[in-house]
């Protein structure tokens, strides 16, 4: 994993979006989602590639058609930046699948991924705090407080916890498991690291229940729990809103 993998998820999004944009103009209508080319409904004039940017043409040419003025609709520019924001949360997903087949196939927790990672998850959260209405991260589309000091407040908290864990308990969790969580408190922000927390929990419990009860492992052999882990945060930023909405809900 490589930061410039963020933009590219994200820009992959944007393309997509704009290919569903042509879906949901043409299909109501059964016609051809590749002929003709993309071109004015208005003026009927077909598009150069400087009107197909995503998102940025629109903004540049004001939500207008470069040729006769017609009005271009705002669902086009919606439907581009909801899909490259689905995309980078997709990007987080395959950051913890990563970490969760490496730790489960190997044991290890690699800092040339957790490092990185926290590094985009940092760049990501400041830009969210310190440049008013833009969100990249999940979550925060919809709950604008979560900034960058609470993600580091988590990350924090998790990283204090685990340290003095493995400090009472050597041998039961290593220091690749404490950057991992403070990996997720970055991405995750309070209140949704509660349920990333609890989630990779409860499920690493039951797979360890589980291993012990029909003996495939020992008592004294390892179990990968950062594995588990890693898969709270990407069931939680999947599920983000419908977690939030339940908590603000809980919270009255």
């Amino acid at each position: 994993m490589t930061i410039p993998l963020t933009v590219i998820f994200t820009l992959l999004g944007v393309a997509i979006g704009s290919f569903l944009n042509v879906c949901i103009d043409r299909l109501p209508l059964r016609r051809s989602l590749v002929s003709p080319p993309s071109h004015c409904d208005a003026c009927r004039q077909r598009l150069s590639y400087m009107d197909l940017i995503p998102l940025f043409s629109y903004l540049w040419l004001r939500g207008r058609c470069r040729y006769c003025g017609a009005r271009i609709p705002i669902r086009v520019f919606l439907v581009e930046m909801i899909s490259g924001i689905l995309f980078l949360a997709a990007f987080w997903s395959c950051v913890f699948l990563v970490i969760i087949f490496i730790d489960w196939e190997q044991q290890l927790i690699l800092n040339r991924v957790t490092y990185p990672m926290a590094a985009v998850a940092l760049v990501i959260l400041a830009i969210d705090s310190f440049i008013p209405g833009v969100s990249l991260f999940p979550g925060r589309v919809f709950v604008p407080e979560l900034s960058i000091l609470s993600g580091l407040i988590s990350g924090v908290i998790l990283l204090v916890f685990f340290i003095i864990i493995i400090i009472i308990r050597p041998g039961g969790m290593g220091m690749g498991d404490a950057k991992l969580v403070a990996l997720i408190g970055l991405v995750s922000g309070f209140p949704l690291v509660v349920f990333s927390m609890l989630i990779g929990v409860v499920i690493g419990g039951l797979v360890a229940i589980y291993l012990l009860a029909f003996k495939k492992k020992g008592r004294k052999d390892v179990i990968p729990y950062g594995a588990f882990l890693g898969i709270g945060p990407i069931i939680a930023l999947l599920f983000d809103q419908t977690i939030l909405n339940w908590y603000l809900h809980l919270g009255g």
